[in-house]
């Protein structure tokens, strides 16, 4: 695979300003599919949850999934859209082998949402307003597998297997206005817009947000204009990114391939691209379509969709508190540093800390666990954190355990790979190991003596006032009670037996 032409980064912003653009699917986990019965369900085997209105045969009639309506409603609202109070589905045509119907139904000049905007507020507080075009409801196509060739792909395939069961399922498409102004940050900006989209559609409960699924996905568009000029420059879409790395990737790679194709003095085509990973560039899809190219035309098999003033009502007093707000208001509840809560965020902990708060561990507490330990393990795993199965209960019983003196920091860390390995709960892990902390001086007392006898210059400089020196004593107790001692008792019987104040 030939890789195209870029200038730097750099160069492209000191010639060129960006001009973005983003087309957001999220797919909606409603129960059935959007015009059919056909079950909603993530992962089954292929072309089992598929019914005869999703493979398009002769003589059968779509009903609408009021849900899916319902869903569409919140997405408007958490996005500061108007919602129309009566909206139709249109035929939007053309031939895929994943499209059974040979037309997919949607929305075209008659959305459910419209006249938005959401504004993003990027890392160092920077605080950026992106304008909603629109919000429409439709289905999604089904999923096509290109056996044989290179990393999957439809070049050099020797087959392509499809599976229907995707079909059908509901989608909102979240189309921004023209985003002009974001200059060297537009990269940071898709990352961050693509970003509170899913926490949005998360946090309303509409969908599940698991972009390595394909439940969001982003077409990200991108065109250049010289410095000074108003009109916009030819434009690219890169289709279906599904993580936000890539799509802030994407953006900039994007950005840079077309700035050495303005400065070769070629124009730019306007096409579809795809993007790969592997080695973060995108290649040439197909000539991009526009309207006209679908043969767009009102769905002659379904009705308006009318949503009256006082539906509309109903459903913005069950909308959750906006993740903006929430976000604000845990950080001054917790008492966080602008840095911290930042990281906590970055990290995906933050639901989490909040659990194990209302749980009963303070603010401080539930991040030196989430963040001092369990974020490393899942990156060791590669996981999410919440995939590690740990509890807000877990780490309760388990600070509470330290608290109480029956085990240290040290052997915390062991109880909780044990939670890990499932062996149970960590009071239970705490008797299966032998990990409770000795807190009878005489064994102590006894590893004290051994531990001065071992290190006789270090006890005289403890005892000529160079208290700091207590350390190596305490470490050769540890060691002899194999981490299990009590280090600031430890650290009392040694000044007692040498007869210094501490």
């Amino acid at each position: 695979m030939s890789v195209d032409a870029t200038l730097s980064f750099e160069e492209a912003m000191e010639k060129y300003d960006p001009v973005l653009g983003f087309e957001v699917h999220v797919e909606l986990n409603t129960k059935t599919k959007m015009f059919s019965s056909a079950p909603n369900v993530f992962g089954d085997e292929p072309n089992t949850n598929v019914n005869e209105v999703d493979l398009g045969m002769p003589g059968v009639l779509p009903v609408v999934n009021k849900t899916a309506v319902e869903s569409s409603i919140k997405i408007g609202l958490a996005l500061n859209c108007k919602i129309a109070e009566s909206c139709r589905f249109a035929r939007k045509n053309y031939f895929y082998p994943d499209t059974p119907k040979n037309f997919q139904t949607s929305q075209y000049d008659e959305p459910i949402a419209y006249d938005g905007y959401l504004d993003i507020e990027l890392e160092d507080g920077t605080v950026f307003r992106v304008e909603i075009e629109r919000a429409h409801m439709e289905e999604d196509a089904g999923k096509l597998t290109h056996m044989g060739g290179a990393a999957g792909r439809i070049q050099g395939a020797d087959y392509s297997l499809v599976d229907y069961n995707r079909s059908g399922v509901p989608l909102v498409e979240i189309v921004t206005k023209p985003i002009e102004g974001a200059g060297s940050r537009a990269p940071e900006l898709a990352k961050a817009y693509v970003a509170a989209v899913r926490e949005i559609v998360k946090n309303l409960g509409v969908s599940d947000a698991k972009m390595e699924r394909g439940n969001v996905r982003c077409d990200a568009n991108v065109s250049l204009r010289p410095h000074g000029r108003e009109l916009f420059g030819i434009r690219s879409e890169t289709k279906n990114v599904n993580s936000l790395r890539a799509v802030e990737h994407a953006v900039r790679y994007e950005i840079q391939r077309h700035a050495a194709v303005l400065d070769s003095g070629e124009p730019v085509i306007q096409e579809t691209r795809h993007w790969h990973e592997d080695t973060r560039s995108t290649t040439s899809g197909r000539p991009k379509s526009d309207a006209d190219d679908y043969r767009y035309f009102p769905e002659p098999d379904l009705v308006p969709v009318v949503a009256s003033r006082e539906w509309v009502e109903e459903l913005r007093a069950t909308l959750p508190e906006p993740p903006a707000e929430r976000r604000k208001r845990l950080k001054e509840a917790w008492g966080y540093s602008d840095l911290e809560f930042r990281d906590v965020v970055n990290a995906g902990v933050m639901d989490s800390i909040e659990e194990t708060i209302a749980a009963g561990a303070s603010a401080d507490v539930a991040r030196k666990w989430w963040m001092g330990e369990i974020v490393g393990r899942a990156k060791v795993a590669d996981v999410d954190p919440s995939e590690l199965g740990v509890t807000p209960q877990v780490i309760v019983e388990l600070n509470k355990l330290v608290e109480d003196g029956k085990i240290n920091n040290k052997m915390a860390t062991q109880v909780l790979d044990g939670v890990l390995a499932g062996e149970g709960t960590p009071a239970e892990i705490v008797e299966k190991r032998g990990l409770a902390v000795v807190s009878d001086d005489g064994p102590l007392l006894e590893a004290i003596d051994a531990a001065l006898a071992a290190q006789p210059d270090v006890a005289e400089k403890i005892r000529g006032g160079k208290v700091q020196a207590i350390g190596a004593i305490v470490g050769g107790v540890m060691k002899a009670t194999r981490g299990q001692a009590d280090a600031g008792r430890v650290r009392e019987l040694i000044l007692e037996k040498l007869g210094v104040e501490g």
